[in-house]
């Protein structure tokens, strides 16, 4: 337990700067109509694509997607995260929107190359939107606007499948271009409301430019530095397995749940059971462990997860395991998640834009690999699959807490300037 009194949901929405209000917005907006990745296989089928063509446009998606958030961390660094939200978002909708126009026959590698440019552009906002969102959002509250922002895109992707299926019913084609639309609206959301440079980051800027650090000369030195950072390169190694795993909920879950005869509405349930759980719960949640260490809420919710994981291999025998596993996997979440998801934005500025980059991209990697993991594994090991993936979540936990741990601090040396005592701890950093 750290001394500092408890953060509380009320006075975290109360301390946030209206600049991090237009930009959770936005993201909202944003996630609103993010229907790409989503329906892209069945959108391209219902044209009277093949399967492996349709899988073969989702792959370049993902790719794109990996690649654009290194791009977008690059791109912040270099010209901040106002201009970047805009350029990503103002290009992504006209991609997004032409898919449609590409879907007819003969179009394919024109439609590789559009849907990759679109992945690619629609994920560079990201690191963007985290390093605006910790140089905006007082340092107490740090972990729970990265929570508040796990909660607005929950709420997008709980909600967008319910719009697009009304969507379908008028026009599949709308789809994309209400996508496009959406990405525009935040784009000039972005152009109006959000600031140029945030006053932490003109501060960092102006220190940095006193006493220059030996990463902030080039983006080659700065991933220099990050393949030295062991520490973070352990906490890399966390997000690729836990991501590894947790993406299985939405790809080995319903094969299993499909394998044991359950109604298809069953697999609806479990979902909006997890959805309505963590939009209610996380930042109540997260206000709550706010007075434990860093390392012990991401150890604490990666074993919680690990063993909803393993409670999914339990689901032949009745139902009640399934829904006690989605709530076990989403209490882990609820706990680890915003601390993980806040941990590269504590690094100094002249890396932590590339820092929040490699992790997102490090993320979207695993969720690229996730199917064939997943559907390669389950058809082999069955119910022991679930057990699997508890075990490598718990590695996973296991690298988190080494990645994220700080060193204690050294008692004062006897004789030493009292006032020293009253600096901050520095966070983040390479080690």
């Amino acid at each position: 337990m750290t001394d500092e009194a408890p953060v509380r949901v009320f006075d975290a929405l109360k301390a946030t700067p209206t600049p991090v209000r237009y930009l959770l917005g936005g993201v909202l907006v944003n996630q609103l109509g993010a229907f790409v990745q989503t329906f892209l296989v069945l959108y391209l089928t219902f044209r009277g694509a093949s399967v492996s063509a349709a899988g073969l446009a989702l792959v370049a998606y993902s790719i794109g997607s990996i690649f654009g958030t290194m791009l977008g961390a690059e791109i912040t660094h270099r010209f901040g995260p106002r201009a970047t939200i805009m350029t990503a978002m103002a290009a992504s909708a006209p991609l997004v929107g032409s898919i449609s126009w590409l879907s007819g026959p003969g179009t394919l590698w024109p439609l590789l190359v559009v849907v990759g440019l679109a992945g690619l552009f629609t994920q560079a906002y990201r690191p963007a939107a985290a390093v605006l969102l910790s140089d905006l959002m007082p340092e107490r509250y740090q972990v729970m606007a990265f929570s508040m922002m796990r909660i607005a895109l929950n709420i997008g992707a709980a909600v967008a499948p319910l719009i697009a299926a009304v969507v379908i019913l008028i026009d599949w084609d709308l789809l994309f271009w209400i996508d496009g639309g959406t990405a525009l609206v935040y784009a000039l959301l972005a152009f109006a409301l959000l600031p140029r440079q945030a006053p932490r980051a003109k501060a960092s800027a102006e220190a940095e430019a006193a006493a220059p650090a030996p990463a902030a000369a080039d983006g080659r030195s700065a991933y220099a530095v990050m393949l030295g950072d062991r520490k973070y390169l352990l906490y890399l190694g966390a997000i690729l397995l836990g991501s590894l795993t947790y993406a299985q909920g939405h790809i080995a879950l319903p094969l299993e749940l499909a394998e044991d005869d359950y109604p298809t509405s069953f697999y609806s349930t479990v979902l909006t059971v997890s959805s309505v759980v963590l939009i209610t719960c996380e930042l109540k949640i997260t206000a709550y462990l706010s007075r434990l260490p860093k390392h012990v809420r991401v150890i604490s919710g990666h074993l919680v997860e690990a063993l909803g994981l393993a409670v999914y291999g339990l689901s032949s025998r009745s139902g009640a395991f399934t829904i006690a596993g989605a709530v076990l996997v989403v209490c882990g979440i609820m706990i680890a998640a915003p601390s993980m998801f806040a941990h590269p934005a504590t690094f100094p500025a002249s890396v932590k834009a590339r820092y929040i980059g490699a992790g997102q991209a490090v993320g979207g990697a695993a969720s690229a690999l996730a199917p064939l993991f997943g559907v390669f594994l389950w058809t082999r090991l069955g119910g022991g699959f679930w057990l699997l993936c508890g075990i490598v979540t718990a590695v996973a936990g296991l690298l988190a807490l080494a990645g994220v741990r700080q060193p204690p601090e050294p008692p004062p040396a006897k004789g030493a300037d009292p006032r020293t005592e009253d600096e901050p701890e520095v966070v983040g950093g390479a080690s």
